[in-house]
């Protein structure tokens, strides 16, 4: 595996790192826009944990490409991470294959710091109908990062999935790949009383069933669901019902999928 970052005018490697089972790349330098980080010589349909910084959390990832290009987010789009991210000259990006012992165990499935908005084959993914004014801070990627403070609004740390008012708000998690789940965990976000909250809920997945969930005015800490489905590609969140608050502005700061692996080939 490689990992290559360059930019995108001249694709001439500002630095580069290759490994068999792992590759490390430390580097010196500054990030510019439209910068890209380069994953290549990736094995389909593997599990692989990825650092993209020293300040995002690594991400255990599903990929089903055999290669990934990540944008280095610059401006409004980066308000969505820690300002330490991608900044200053020194850098340190890594990737690997995962482990058994970090796959096949329970975990958070939707979690993945390294989503991106416009991205395919890997996963988890998240993606909705609306997204506050298209702005990065609003996005459904921040609902699956790992940051789970509900205090406030807008920039990193408070980072949410925002409905922009729309009823029909859908939120959707594409895992990629068959997962079991246990339990579902949901942080609204509770920056009172300039936010909502919503009274009820209903997950669809992909067998075709649905959970209708009810949900209260709560803050900095998780609505909990146990809601137990086995061999699930995705699930969504939709007919969200708002409560009879004044604010017109609930909004998802994280969801947590807790589960298992479902009927996947294990790799030795």
């Amino acid at each position: 595996m490689k990992i290559s970052v360059y930019n995108s005018w001249d694709h001439v490697p500002k630095a580069e790192a290759e490994g068999e089972e792992e590759a490390v790349l430390a580097w010196n330098g500054e990030y510019r826009k439209n910068d890209f980080i380069e994953f290549t010589e990736l094995t389909k349909n593997r599990f692989y944990v990825v650092t993209l910084d020293a300040a995002v959390p690594e991400a255990v990832v599903y990929v089903t490409a055999d290669s990934i290009l990540y944008e280095v987010p610059f401006y409004e789009k980066k308000t969505s991470y820690n300002p330490l991210a991608f900044f200053g000259n020194r850098h340190y990006i890594r990737i690997r294959l995962a482990e058994n012992r970090e796959i096949y165990r329970e975990r958070d499935l939707a979690l993945n710091p390294f989503d991106q908005h416009e991205v395919s084959g890997v996963y988890p993914h998240a993606s909705a109908n609306i997204e506050t004014r298209g702005e990065a801070v609003f996005a459904a990627r921040n609902a699956i990062d790992g940051c789970v403070a509900t205090g406030s609004h807008g920039e990193w740390p408070y980072e949410s999935w925002g409905i922009n008012r729309r009823e029909d708000a859908e939120f959707r998690i594409d895992f990629g790949r068959p997962v079991n789940i246990n339990e579902i965990r949901l942080y609204t976000r509770a920056d009172f009383p300039h936010d909502s909250w919503w009274k009820a809920g209903t997950f669809t997945f992909s067998d075709g069933t649905e959970e209708t969930v009810q949900m209260e005015k709560r803050a900095g800490t998780p609505h909990s669901f146990s809601l137990k489905r086995e061999n699930i590609t995705w699930l969504t969140l939709h007919d969200l019902k708002k409560s009879s608050d004044p604010s017109p502005f609930p909004a998802l700061t994280e969801i947590e999928v807790f589960g298992t692996e479902g009927n996947v080939m294990h790799h030795a």
